[in-house]
Parts: structure tokens; sequence; C-alpha cells
């Protein structure tokens, strides 16, 4: 498949490089770039006409990118008219603008000029893009999207290209779900708990954009192995009082968010509050397990049929403040307190039948297990920013400090009662409260050595305190009481430094290609305690050397093609290195492994983007990757096995595992296709190709093809009515043990804007014709087979309510300032 991926992209490359020369020469062509008059920032989605200087009539015209450059090609000789427009900025006309055959015309810099206009009076016609393919990223612009609203997190990333996400919430970039998740571009220890219950405690409606980088540059951190995930909240930094609210009630979850921003002059605070809860739902389920004793050549069916009610709920909030200081100095300071919950009750039948080789029977065992389960964490996120811009063009200094404290706590109890003389035997209860502190303090300054040469530089340093204490109480058939378990109880002590400095250069070859290239270089120290090793083993510091190359080739004014290449590591986090033994079933242990190696992995990718105006955009990529060390979770069974004073019979245990190499090559296809100006339909297809090393049981490698697809329609009945429907399908997809579910889903969405465009009522529904998503899941390893079939709750219907108020104010930044000095 890599053989497929390389003739493709060199077939269109070689194609449209030759498109792109036999167009060269015809007629002639404009380029420019708009920015702020003030700030120098370049403005997208700047709009230009060109205009016949004698009759007055609009010939043709463009838009600007994210750089604020455009180019407008196919022009005949002649004298024009051009017009530069930005929705709150006052126009600019050039007059008698001479074109000649085969000479491009280069304005100068264009410097618009913002005006004051109020928010009810904006009417905007430019309509944005939903996916921007930057250099080094790609964004998607949740605002724009109709079937996520009163949805959730999770919700919007299974529309993104390349993120895939199951039903329970799990997420994956590009076929692999070590990711490094951000919120407005700093990490959270709220993430380090549970990546799935965050994600699906942040209301959609708050979240303005989202960020994807499957190739981080030397900038960022090196943590994330399959990339870089950043979610941006909704926020304003126009002038005047501004905000928004957004309520959703449901049959599955109900939610609600208010954003409140206000600025004057050079001073602007922000606050915003969001809550989310999942209704109670329950799921049934059933387990069969199969296992042989190759020691008493015996054989056991154990086979569990029980119901799981699950309950969820999140609260977010937060404030900022951000401030201008003499033109070229801003500060900014940011709060945000999270809170995040899951409670489970559950009821489980189970038989355990042993049998001899032959077939002989030797018992039959049947029992009722009670389980519950409650977990709670709850985050403050601290930062503070300044930044400092100089008269210099693009020159900047960046100074950061970023604070994260997690408190999370989980408690879990288990009955167990013989069936029929319902006789309680066995029960375990367990409290887990855990510390995770993450501090990073950080130095970066750019500085462009010519008008197209730039340096990137910086310094990091990354500190994580981790601690966790477990104690449990076992269940004395004599005393019929719980007793202290002194051999489930534990505690863990784990601290890690990281240090960090990087370099970047981005420079053109000519009129080849643009080159962004860097390194990164990591140390990290670990000091650890683990209270039930045998051992204590003292883990030596280690380095990483990150490095990262981005060239990209623009073919024509609309099409590009970029190949990159990035080094990635995964450190193992909080919830992989809980050594707490988990004991609540104890035919399904769970226990986290201190002993993790960090993974590492490269990857290279080739995109080609293609601009087709208004009738849409196309983007192709295809990458490859390569694991060592890779991390995963791994099952092993037992016929017996002693924890501490304890023996445990027919027992799996699960955990993660370094199991050895991965190679995974993928290929996905994106396509926004507006049919008319009313119908828009947009697909993202992925294949991914995988082949797992296993280390651990040699013998059982595995090669599996995945693929991914989703349809998204959306059609505007009027000016103030849309509809969208929305497919996707995850085919089943195999791991180092066995092989996942496939999934499919479906919704619908109706909007309505009242208010003039102030408000909007949605109606969304998700999986409307089917209560329950089935999901078989085979899993497999030396001695045992296990087949689990789950019934997942997934229909919804909802109602989403939301609210723009306030007034935006654009001012001449020039006379609010008054005289004064400009330099710190």
């Amino acid at each position: 498949m890599k053989a497929i991926l390389i003739c493709l992209f060199a077939w269109l490359s070689i194609n449209l490089q030759a498109q792109s020369t036999a167009h060269a020469g015809e007629n002639g062509k404009i380029t420019g770039k708009v920015i702020d008059s003030l700030t120098k920032a370049p403005l997208e989605y700047a709009t230009i006409t060109v205009m016949d200087k004698s009759s007055g009539k609009i010939l043709t015209g463009g838009a600007s990118n994210d750089a604020g450059v455009f180019t407008i090609t196919g022009i005949a000789a002649g004298e024009y008219t051009i017009i530069i427009e930005s929705i709150g900025y006052q126009k600019i006309t050039l007059s008698a603008v001479p074109v000649q055959k085969g000479k491009p015309v280069e304005l100068k810099l264009i410097r618009l000029v913002k005006k004051d206009q109020d928010l009810s009076a904006v009417t905007v016609t430019a309509k944005a893009k939903l996916i921007e393919n930057k250099i080094d990223k790609m964004i998607f612009n949740a605002e724009k999207d109709l079937t996520s609203a009163g949805g959730v997190a999770t919700d919007l990333l299974k529309k993104v290209p390349q993120v895939s996400v199951d039903v329970d919430g799990n997420v994956q970039l590009a076929g692999n779900g070590s990711i490094r998740f951000l919120i407005n571009g700093k990490p959270s220890t709220a993430f380090g708990s549970n990546v799935a219950d965050v994600l699906q405690s942040i209301p959609a409606s708050q979240i303005k954009s989202i960020e994807v980088i499957t190739n981080p540059g030397a900038r960022y951190d090196a943590q994330g192995m399959g990339g870089i995930i950043n979610i941006i909240l909704k926020t304003n930094t126009a002038r005047g009082i501004n905000g928004n609210m957004s309520l959703t009630a449901g049959t599955r979850a109900e939610n609600g968010a208010v954003n409140f921003n206000a600025r004057n002059k050079s001073f602007g605070i922000n606050a915003f509050v969001s809550g989310n809860t999942r209704l109670p739902v329950s799921t049934p389920y059933t387990s069969e397990r199969n296992s042989t004793d190759t020691v008493g050549k015996t054989n056991t069916l154990l086979q569990q049929d029980g119901n799981t009610k699950l309950k969820r709920y999140g609260l977010e909030s937060g404030m900022g403040i951000d401030w201008a200081y003499k033109k070229y100095n801003s500060f900014s300071v940011n709060v945000n307190y999270d809170i995040f919950g899951t409670s489970t009750r559950g009821l489980i039948n189970q038989v355990q039948e042993n049998t001899t080789y032959n077939g002989g029977l030797l018992s039959n065992l049947a029992t009722l297990n009670n389980t519950n389960s409650r977990n709670r964490s709850h985050n403050v996120d601290l930062s503070f920013n300044y930044k400092r811009t100089f008269a210099k063009e693009d020159q900047e200094l960046e100074f950061a400090v970023n604070s994260s404290i997690g408190r999370t706590q989980g408690n879990a109890a288990n009955e167990q009662f013989f069936m029929p003389q319902d006789s309680l035997y066995y029960g375990v209860m367990n409290s887990n409260p855990g510390k995770e502190n993450q501090t990073q303090i950080t130095l970066d300054y750019t500085q462009p050595l010519t008008e197209k040469i730039q340096l990137g530089t910086g310094i990091k340093t990354t500190i994580l305190d981790i601690s966790s204490n477990a104690v449990a109480w076992g269940y004395s058939p004599l005393a019929k009481d719980y007793v202290y378990a002194d051999a489930l109880s534990n505690n863990l002590q784990y601290h890690q430094k990281v240090y960090a400095g990087y370099a970047e250069l981005s420079f053109p070859v000519g009129n080849l290609f643009e080159v962004k290239a860097g390194g990164r270089y990591e140390r990290t120290e670990i000091n650890s305690y683990y209270s039930n090793a045998q051992q204590q083993v003292k883990k030596p510091g280690y380095y990483t050397w990150v490095p990262s190359l981005f060239l990209s080739k623009k073919l024509g004014d609309e099409q590009v093609i970029k190949l990159s290449y990035s080094k990635r590591i995964e450190r193992p986090d909080y919830g992989d290195l809980n050594p707490f033994i988990n004991t609540s079933d104890p035919k399904n242990i769970t226990a986290g492994n201190p002993y993790l190696l960090p993974e590492l992995g490269q990857r290279v990718e080739l995109s080609y983007s293609r601009n087709m105006g208004n009738v849409g955009s196309v983007i192709l990529t295809g990458f490859y990757r390569h694991n060592r060390q890779d991390i995963q979770p791994y099952v092993k069974y037992y016929p017996s096995l002693i924890v501490g004073d304890s023996t445990y019979y027919n027992v799996s245990v699960s955990t993660r595992e370094n199991i050895g190499t991965e190679d995974n090559t993928g290929l996905n296809v994106f396509s926004d296709v507006h049919l008319t100006s009313k119908l828009s339909l947009r697909t993202n297809l992925s294949f991914y190709h995988r082949k797992i090393f296993n280390a651990i049981d040699v013998g059982q490698s595995r090669t599996s093809f995945n693929y991914r697809t989703n349809l998204n329609v959306t059609y505007q009945f009027t000016n103030l009515m849309a509809g969208e429907f929305f497919g996707n399908f995850n085919s089943a997809r195999n791991e180092v043990q066995g092989r996942y579910p496939s999934l499919t889903t479906y919704s619908f969405a109706l909007r309505q804007f009242i208010w003039h465009k102030k408000g909007s009522l949605a109606l969304t529904a998700t999986n409307p014709f089917n209560e329950y998503v089935k999901q078989k899941l085979e899993i497999n390893g030396p001695g045992f087979t296990t087949t689990t079939i789950r019934k997942i709750p997934f229909r919804s219907i909802g109602i989403n309510f939301t609210w723009k108020f306030g007034k935006l104010e654009f001012r001449n930044e020039h006379k609010d300032e008054g005289g004064g000095d400009e330099n710190l």
C-alpha cells in the first residue's frame, strides 16, 4: 500500500505541475497582501473585486488566504479599478491599475482600517471554510456545524478528517489512540484521568474550533504518539460587551453553556460556565470465556449475563483577562475550574462450569454479583502569558507559565452471592484517591532573519508529580465483616521532569518549495516509588532527539502539496502507571503497570489539497507510521493467581504493556463539495493497513485492514433555516489480542434562526430508528478466548436554543490610544 500511495501522489504532483506550467503566461495577474492597519495581522477572507475602469462592470475577484495574501489570474491587458473589503473595516479603492499580458502586478501592502459597527448590522456574505488546511495543522471550524448542536466534544470529533471515535467515546487520530489533548493550546490534568469522560462532558456549543496536528513541529512537546488535538473554546476579542448562551434538553444528555466577553480599549475580560449530564442508561451485556488449564488438564466455561447503569456529569468554568500595554506588550491571565464524574451500578448473573479434557463435569457454580463504582475528579488550570512584539514584523518574544492541579477520587465495591442460597461469600471495597500536579514554564522567541527566512527557538521545563493511595477492604466469611486487605492496598509516588529546547527555521528554496525544519531536544528524569514492588528500581534519565521537517509546494494559486516528517514519544500517564489492583470482579481483574517504558514513533505524511473556490475543496493525505515499545491494553489468563494472601482462580488480568512494534500505512480522502448554492456534501474516507509484531506472545502477530467513512449533507432551505444529515461507519479493527467491533451511527438536525439571526432553535436526532448499538468484542490469548456482546443505548432526541447578545464596537485604535511613548 505504501507503493500505491507514493505512485498516487507522484502522479498528482507531475500532472498538476504540468497544468500550472501550461497556463503560465496567459493574460496577467494581480497579487497583494491585506493586513490590519494597527496590529499588522494578516486579514483572511478579505474580498478583492476587479472592475472595468470605464464601465464599472465587475469582471472577476477573489479572497485573501490565512496569510492575507491573494492572487487573481486570467486578467486581460488593460486598466482596472480594484476594491479591497473586509467585514468591520473601511474599504479601499485603487483606481487605474494597469495590467499587462504576462507581467504580474504586485500591489503594495494594503492596510485596512477598522470602522465602528453594531453587531446587529453585520451581515456575513462570504462563506467561511469549515476545514482550513495550514502548513502544519488542520482546523475544523466547529461553529459551522449543525448536527453537533446540543452534543458534546466527541460529536464534533467524529467529523474531523483522520479522527475516529468509538461507541465508548475513545478517540483515535490516524488510527492511533495516544493523542496529546490540549485546551486553548494548554495541557490539563483533566485528561490524565479519563479522556473519554472529559470529552463527553464538554458541550459542543462551547467549542469554537478543533485543531488537528498529525505531525507536530519542533515547537510542540514531543508527547503524544498519534499527534495533537487542540480544542479552542469560544471567546471574542472585539470591543464592547457581548456573549452567547446555549441550552440543550434531550433524552440521553442535557447541557448548557454561557459565554461573556467585555472589552474597552486595551483591556478585556472573558468568562464562561458550562455543564453537561448524561442521564442514567442501562447497558445489557453477555460474556463468555473459554479457558484451558494445561497443568490441571481442565477446561473452564465462564458465562456472565448482566446489566450496567451509567451516569456521567461534568462542569467547566473559567475566566480570563488580557491587557495590551503601549502597543508592543500584551499580558493574559486565565483560571479554569472543572469537575467530571461517573457512577455505575451493575448486576451480573454468573455461571462457571469446569470439565475435564474428556468432557467430564467437575463442578458447576452459579453466583450473583452486585457492583457499583464512583469516580470523580476536579481540576484547576492556571496560566500566565506575556507576549512582546517589535516594530519589525513577525519578531516576537513570548513567556508563559501554565499550571494544572488535579484531584481524583475512585470508589468501587463488589458483593458476590452463592445461588440459590443467596449467601454472601465474597466482597471487596476500595477507595483510591489520587493527585496530579503539572507545571510548564516556556520561553519562545521568533526572529525574522530576512523577509522570507524566519528563525524560531525556545526552552521549556515541565514538572509532573503524581501520587496515588489505594485502600481496600475484603469480606471475611469467618468474621462476617470487612477487614483491611494489605495486599490490595498500595501507594504510588511518581515525579517526572522534562527539560526541552528547540529551534526551527522557515525558508524558501528558490521558487521550488517552502521549508520548515526543526529539532527538539528533551531530557527526561524520573523518580518513582511503588509500595508493593518487591524491589525499587531506579529509572535512569534519558534523552530524546525529536526532528521535524515540512516541505510545502504551491501548484498554482489553489493547489498545495506537502511532505512532512516527525518523531514522537508517548510517556505513560497516571492511568497507565497506577499500580492499584482492582478485584471488584474477581474473575476479571484490572491493574496499572508502573514499569511501562515510553513508546517511540516516527511518522511520514504526504498530502495534496485543492481549493476549487465556490465549488468546494479536496484534501488527500497519505502516511506511514512506525512505533516501537508500543503501548497497548493486554489481557493475561491465570488458572490461579496469588495476590497477597489471597488466591484467585480462573482469572484474567487486564493491564497495559509494551507489546512490541507496530507499522501503519494509511490514506485519508476529504472532500467538501457545494453542488448548488443551497446543497453541500462533505465526505471523509480513511483506509489503514496495520501490522503488529507481538514481542510478548511470539507468533501472535497480527495484520489487518481497517477503514472509516462518513457523509455529511447540508441543505439551506431558506436564509433562516438549514438542515443536515450525518452518517458514520467505522469498520471492525484488529488489535494485538482480538477483534474490536464495527460501528454505524447517523444523525439529523434542523436549525431555524430567529431574532435577526441573534438566536436559533435546533432539533437533533441520533440513531432515531435504533434504540441500541450492538457491539461484539472478541479477545484471545494463550489459554483463553473471550466473547463479549453489549447493547449500548444510543438513540437520542434533543432540542437546542442558542442566543447571541451584545454589541461589537470597532474603533480607530490610533485615536483611542492618544499620545505617549509607543515602546516599553
